[in-house]
């Protein structure tokens, strides 16, 4: 990693400034912009985040922010309505409030004297998903965008719902999160006369939001509302899609390379969430001098030669013994020029041996690893032999050649069940001939979705169904002599919630479908990437340092198995230009008894400090989540102190009918 001090343009930082919206409200926004812009006027790249500017992406906003500017552009961070320094309320995500102020925004910036009309919008996750968003909104300036680990589809990939299945590992953790990160204050250094109230006016607004979320268990216009891909030619504007293998929401580059008709380019690296050029697993790569390329050809007409290049580059991962962490993951990259690639064809390998049966092991999933990696210790998938015993297996023939995919891989099953509801997972290892079993890819269906997440339709025990489950996409190269095995199992906790009965599956037959990619020579003519530069980093003092983990334990007496994940979210810091004090920890418990699926909960517990001297502040959240046969039930307690005193309490207990169907 390279520290850049030295650009084309020098930079000045206006580190708080506010604009008024049309109803009042202020939005806190932090520019970086070259310092003879009002001169010479440049473009302006928006990213609009409700995760506080001051504190919470500050170390990442300032290795990166100031290195695009210095290549001559106005990079603009704003806290959304209701977070950081910003006035109002934030009531859910994605919200026609946030899209109507960041319109309003963006008509501000190509008004200011330092911008020459053209806008870019970048961000990783919520700025992902909001550069599609606006895109689609089609606002006047806007030129390009780049979306990393975001989706064109708010139901199908993220933190609520995968396959139609209530996803138990990330819907009461995220909202939880949130609700505790928008306890934390405006901070009155930025804010001035006026901070106290409005922290307390947003703790009395302040919303659970799996209300929203467990309220719509079907695909349904909550859903599709910020979905881009329910109408892609909406977005005429260029789009770069940025993806990483262990991110959660990597499924959307292929589709929208698909379903896109604007200039469009996709990467796909064997990366968490988070940004290319220091994600873990590496190879990181020098992303934002790729960024300067796209926003040169798109908002300065500056032939960078970016779009000469393949439409899709991806990482092609190798076989490697399983661990739940790699600081590098083995691979070359590959690239295809165009997508769906006419260079991919489809592999169909049978399932024999006749029909077999397994009644569903609750604790199928403990070496799952973490649906969203963001590069910690333990997120990673372990070795699966031991999710792979309680699942049924189908193990292919030793391979003679090297075996290639990239794509989605599939698998049709012919199998029936002896419940009402039920869910499927499915598994794609790589076993090696020492016998370890790497996971390669996987995906969940409810069963009754198994036509459609928005008009699910009811099962019928015992009866025979064929059904077809997707699997994320993935680039793996399987060595020769290892075996490919599919794995699959009517339970998968924590990932998807337990259906309410144990439930035995048969399978009767079926097939694997891979997208078999041969090796090309221009692989190896590919333009490689820069080494990973920054901007200079922010001052900071770690006080204490917490790498975080995950943990597996059991009590026999009961049989209760327990998941514990202590989320690694930097310590405790101290931003020394500011003098201010920050720390988060967050402790979740995902606990079920082998047999029994209404055993299942989830518990959530997470603090966050902010202070500055004598003045300290704690926000702090306790939630749990149970379900029985026909409900689930969410509790929440938010706890915000100031100097040690309590200044806000509130507690919220929702049911929420199960949706079976």
């Amino acid at each position: 990693m390279t520290t850049r001090t030295e650009f084309p343009r020098p930079i000045r930082e206006i580190e708080h400034t506010w604009l008024t919206l049309s109803d009042g409200c202020r939005l806190a926004a932090r520019i970086w912009l070259p310092e003879d812009a009002e001169s010479d006027p440049v473009p302006a790249i928006l990213e609009f985040l409700p995760y506080r500017k001051v504190d919470g992406t500050a170390i990442r906003d300032a290795r990166r922010q100031p290195y695009v500017a210095g290549f001559g552009y106005a990079t603009v961070r704003v806290d959304m309505r209701g977070t950081g320094e910003s006035d109002g309320l934030i009531t859910d995500e994605y919200t026609e409030q946030e899209h109507a102020d960041c319109l309003e925004l963006m008509a501000w910036l190509r008004e200011q004297p330092w911008c020459d009309g053209n806008l870019g919008m970048w961000g990783i996750s919520w700025g992902g998903f909001n550069s599609l968003q606006l895109a689609a909104l089609r606002p006047p300036g806007l030129k390009a965008i780049m979306t990393l680990m975001s989706t064109d589809d708010r139901y199908a990939d993220d933190v609520h719902y995968r396959g139609g299945c209530v996803e138990a590992l990330d819907m009461l953790h995220w909202a939880s999160s949130m609700l505790v990160w928008n306890g934390r204050p405006p901070d009155p250094r930025l804010y001035g006369e006026g901070w106290r109230e409005t922290w307390l006016e947003r703790l009395e607004g302040a919303d659970n939001w799996i209300e929203h979320w467990l309220g719509h268990q079907r695909r349904d216009a909550y859903w599709k509302h910020g979905s881009v891909c329910e109408d892609y030619s909406a977005i005429e504007v260029p789009v770069y899609a940025v993806g990483g293998w262990v991110d959660g929401y990597t499924n959307a580059v292929p589709r929208m390379l698909a379903g896109l008709s604007s200039p469009r380019k996709g990467l796909i690296g064997p990366w968490a969430h988070a940004f290319p050029d220091d994600a873990l697993p590496g190879p990181s790569i020098g992303f934002l001098q790729e960024c300067v390329r796209w926003w040169d050809h798109w908002l300065k007409g500056i032939d960078s030669g970016i779009m000469d290049e393949p439409m899709l580059r991806a990482w092609m991962q190798e076989s490697v013994p399983p661990r739940a962490f790699y600081e590098v993951r083995d691979g070359r990259w590959v690239a295809e020029p165009e997508w769906p690639s006419p260079n991919i064809g489809v592999e169909s390998l049978e399932l024999g041996g006749g029909p077999r049966s397994i009644l569903g092991a609750q604790t199928c999933g403990v070496e799952a690893g973490v649906w969203c990696a963001e590069g910690g210790s333990a997120d990673l998938a372990g070795d699966q032999r031991v999710d792979d015993a309680v699942s049924l297996t189908w193990d292919f023939e030793p391979l003679a050649d090297p075996l290639e995919i990239l794509g989605h891989p599939r698998a049709v099953l012919e199998l029936e069940v002896d419940r009402p509801q039920a869910l499927v997972s499915v598994r794609l290892c790589d076993v090696a001939p020492d016998g370890s079993s790497l996971l390669v890819t996987r995906g969940v269906l409810n069963l009754a979705h198994r036509k459609s997440h928005e008009h699910p339709e009811p099962l019928e025990p015992r009866r025979r169904y064929e059904i077809t489950v997707p699997l994320d996409v993935i680039a793996h190269s399987f060595a020769v002599g290892h075996r490919l095995r599919l794995a699959v199992s009517p339970t998968y906790w924590p990932w998807a919630w337990p259906s309410p009965e144990p439930v035995t599956m048969k399978v009767h037959g079926g097939r694997l479908e891979l997208p078999v990619r041969e090796s090309r020579a221009e692989d190896g003519e590919l333009r490689a990437f820069q080494e990973p530069e920054h901007s200079a980093p922010l001052a900071t003092q770690e006080v204490e340092g917490d790498p975080g983990g995950r943990y597996l334990r059991k009590e026999h007496a009961t049989g209760r198995v327990e998941q514990v994940f202590d989320w690694a979210l930097g310590g405790s810091l101290r931003f020394l230009d500011i003098d201010l004090d920050s720390a988060d920890t967050s402790h979740c418990v995902y606990s079920i008894v082998e047999g029994d699926p209404l055993s299942a909960e989830v518990r959530f517990h997470a603090a966050s400090d902010m202070g500055r001297g004598d003045w300290q502040t704690r926000s702090e959240v306790t939630s749990c989540m149970t379900c029985d046969a026909e409900t689930f039930h969410v509790e929440s307690t938010l706890e915000v102190q100031e100097n040690g005193e309590v200044i806000f309490a509130r507690s919220w207990d929702f049911d929420f009918p199960r949706d079976n169907v």
